[in-house]
């Protein structure tokens, strides 16, 4: 089943503890609770070693999905020291990427490393479905705890979404 990528998806897939996010389209807020859920459920797995996010087919990510990436990038680095590996080709992508600074966390490749390939070859991706009717405080934890994570990386997310981050808390 071919999805509508300008609504934006996830896939997840896994092959030895390497999992990789795949993303395509424009990849907004209804994708975090999900995403959050699989990122609490990969890095609780035994044999979680490194993660390979394939931005190679997404054209938008807001900040909240950057923020979650962040988040897991933090948690995978925490558990094996190892920078998760972030695949992007398109530049205005890429540039969105070093602005979070997200390239200080992960390491940015044009292509798929020898050691992922088998994991590409894997039909076994996961789709992540859309969050329909999200409970309201859920939702606002999720984007709160993901700008938190995108705050941390420095002091420029730290004054872009320190307004954001109070408004949210405040209401």
């Amino acid at each position: 089943m071919k999805s509508d990528v300008s609504s934006g998806e996830i896939l997840v897939a896994d092959h030895n503890g390497v999992y990789v996010i795949k993303m395509s389209g424009d990849v907004r807020l209804t994708l975090c609770i999900p995403f959050d859920n699989c990122i609490e459920n990969l890095i609780k797995q035994d044999d979680f070693c490194t993660v390979l996010f394939d931005l190679n087919e997404a054209y938008g990510l807001d900040s909240t999905t950057l923020g979650l990436i962040a988040k897991l990038a933090v948690k995978s680095q925490t558990k094996h020291n190892k920078a998760p590996l972030l695949l992007c080709k398109d530049p205005a992508i890429k540039r969105l990427i070093m602005s979070m600074g997200l390239d200080d966390i992960c390491e940015m490749v044009s292509d798929v490393p020898n050691s992922c390939s088998a994991t590409y070859r894997n039909n076994g991706f996961t789709h992540l479905e859309p969050s329909q009717q999200a409970d309201e405080s859920v939702l606002k934890s999720k984007i709160l705890e993901s700008h938190y994570a995108l705050m941390e990386l420095n002091k420029t997310n730290h004054e872009t979404f320190k307004d954001l981050v109070q408004t949210l808390r405040e209401s």
